[in-house]
């Protein structure tokens, strides 16, 4: 088995029980113009994606112009619905005090945004200065420009490494920049993981053991 130097977490997901709490917010907003569309819908099509790629397909699923407010209108509301709702991923909190190598989390979020999820959850102290947000580099997955930067500041090569993540856009960002990457699949609904991830796990478990 091979021997990972560093552990690369995405943050929705696989660290915070963020996505249906977010997706609700977003399928709220969407069916506010018109789109129709219900929490399954959000999952299988929102899951994953950057805001505005997010918008876009609002957009088009609505057929009407949406104010550049959106995302600050987004934003909003889904930072008062995480501080209502907002849980860890099961067993990540035992895989990050028991993990035996460097890691650090990498997301398609807003900085501030990883930020309050992981304080609301506890899971903030194992983060400090290990952050790498796609809004700070302007480029989005499946880009994989957040993972090469977070290996790069880590002091790793990408072969080095070892990215954890939930959604087909992060495992095709992964890929493509060179990294192995472990599918967490417990909400992989459209089972589209299991033929791209170079392993797949369903609990955290199973974690400490992979890697």
């Amino acid at each position: 088995m091979k021997q990972y130097k560093c552990v690369i977490f995405d943050c929705d997901g696989v660290l915070v029980d963020s996505e249906p709490v977010s997706i609700q917010v977003l399928v709220d907003i969407a069916n506010e113009y018109g789109a129709n569309i219900d929490l399954a819908y959000g999952m299988e099509h929102f899951k994953g994606s950057f805001f505005d790629a997010c918008k876009r397909m609002i957009f088009e699923l609505a057929q009407k112009e949406l104010p550049d407010s959106l995302e600050s209108e987004y934003r909003q509301r889904s930072f008062e619905a995480f501080k209502k709702d907002m849980k860890p991923v099961e067993g990540v909190n035992g895989v990050l005090k028991n993990i035996n190598r460097p890691f650090c989390v990498a997301s398609s979020g807003p900085e501030d945004k990883i930020e309050l999820n992981l304080g609301l959850t506890g899971l903030l102290p194992f983060f400090e200065n290990k952050i790498f947000s796609c809004y700070k580099i302007q480029k989005w997955k499946p880009d994989p420009a957040v993972f090469l930067w977070a290996a790069e500041t880590m002091g790793f090569k990408p072969e080095e490494c070892v990215v954890i993540e939930d959604s087909i856009s992060g495992v095709r960002a992964a890929k493509s920049g060179g990294f192995d990457v472990f599918g967490y699949v417990a909400h992989d609904y459209n089972n589209q993981l299991k033929d791209e991830a170079t392993q797949t796990f369903d609990s955290m478990d199973k974690l400490l053991s992979m890697i």
